[in-house]
């Protein structure tokens, strides 16, 4: 240990002479360190946040829908068309499954512009669903009052809006009890959602949601091949506690029977959970993350370059101080050891440093964006041993080449 503390306090007496080029040698390193950890901390942020929002979608949610959730590579749109249509009657045979909590129809569309007087909010998502929509996709009714049954049996024009909705075009008062005119019908406002916030930048407030039997009468569906394939029902399914696979298994089970599918017969349906969606979405950013970690990476070789270039300036520097050493009995193993320790240490100044910088960085980052930071254990430790590796590896060389030189030789050098 002593010896250690000694080729440290060595190395150190070695940077103070040089300072600047000291520095300049590890810039490298900050520079590569420093953005690995801003970036791994940005992404997990990023993860948590997206994972926060999935699981705010709806705990352990099944998926059922006639088209793929996300289209991944070229798909046959026409042979999701000619599929069987998913059905409310569907969402009532998957209601009595033994593992289902509770199953409902889900139909969308995108309106453009919902006005009131002269207030007005774009790009509005009109959902037609059943009564139990708040309890499978975690909603809370803030003012006002829940759908009930006989709300959808007898197809009331009734609706509940989101609270970006109700911000934007309700910005005084309360909005229940009034009425908003949807292509043409006079729709009751009696309730509104409590805040949910934005999923992937886009908000989950901008929202108005009716009876899935009122829906119908507003929004008739059309006959073109994309109406068909993606402009139909899907079914939300909320599974009992712990029996996410085992509802997966009873749904698929079931559908194959209702839509008459022989055992050689691929699936007519696809189904969906919410780690299915965590995948895509890492899926997707895989590839950005990797070619940033590898640009990163290419700084802290540069940085190892600059650090095995400026060994074997010192290694040429101090040939006369090396033939010295040996020559009062230090041994190749000594001399080594001590070129070795100093390219380490000053990798690990530059990892502290980069460390330190990244921290900073990503800080400031999630300061002015909406990107939030999330730093952990493992990315500090991870910094230490990218510098640490950098600095054993290109601090071979120069230390060999020291150890190596003739004790004679060296001594006569000028």
């Amino acid at each position: 240990m002593n010896d250690l503390w000694l080729k440290v306090s060595l190395s150190l007496q070695t940077f103070k002479t040089h300072r600047l080029r000291s520095f300049l040698t590890a810039l490298g390193i900050i520079i590569g360190v420093s953005t690995v950890i801003a970036i791994l901390s940005l992404i997990e942020g990023l993860n948590r946040s997206v994972a926060e929002q999935i699981q705010s979608i709806g705990s352990d949610l099944v998926f059922l829908s006639k088209s793929p959730i996300v289209m991944a590579g070229p798909r046959n749109i026409e042979e999701i068309a000619n599929r069987p249509d998913l059905t409310p009657e569907d969402a009532e045979a998957i209601n009595q499954l033994p593992s289902v909590d509770v199953a409902i129809p889900e139909i969308s569309q995108q309106l453009t512009k919902l006005k009131y007087r002269d207030k007005e909010v774009a790009s509005v998502r009109v959902i037609g669903s059943a009564e139990n929509f708040s309890k499978v996709n975690n909603r809370f009714v803030e003012s006002g009052r829940d759908f009930t049954r006989d709300d959808v049996t007898h197809r009331r024009a009734l609706c509940i809006i989101g609270s970006y909705v109700a911000k934007n075009i309700f910005p005084e008062g309360s909005p229940v009890g009034k009425e908003l005119n949807v292509r043409g019908h006079r729709l009751k406002i009696i309730g509104v959602f409590r805040e949910k916030g934005a999923f992937l930048g886009q908000s989950m407030d901008n929202m108005l949601v009716m009876p899935y039997t009122f829906f119908e009468k507003i929004f008739p569906r059309g006959e073109s091949v994309i109406e068909r394939a993606f402009f139909g029902y899907s079914v939300d399914i909320k599974p009992k506690t712990g029996q996410s696979e085992k509802t997966i298994d009873e749904v698929r089970e079931l559908m194959r029977r209702r839509h008459g599918l022989s055992f050689d017969k691929k699936d007519d349906f696809e189904i969906g959970t919410q780690q299915m969606l965590m995948e895509i979405y890492q899926n997707i950013t895989r590839v950005g993350f990797i070619a940033i970690v590898a640009i990163a990476a290419i700084s802290l070789v540069v940085g190892g370059i600059g650090i095995m270039n400026i060994m074997l300036v010192s290694v040429a520097e101090r040939t006369r101080e090396i033939g010295i050493r040996k020559a009062v009995g230090a041994s190749n193993q000594n001399i080594l050891s001590q070129f070795l320790v100093e390219s380490v240490f000053l990798a690990l100044i530059g990892g502290v440093i980069g460390i330190m910088f990244g921290l900073i960085l990503a800080w400031l980052i999630s300061v002015v964006s909406p990107l939030k930071a999330s730093v952990s254990l493992w990315m500090v430790i991870l910094g230490f041993g990218f510098s640490a590796a950098v600095g054993i590896f290109f601090g071979i060389y120069p230390a060999r080449r020291a150890a190596g030189l003739n004790p004679i030789e060296a001594l006569r050098y000028e």
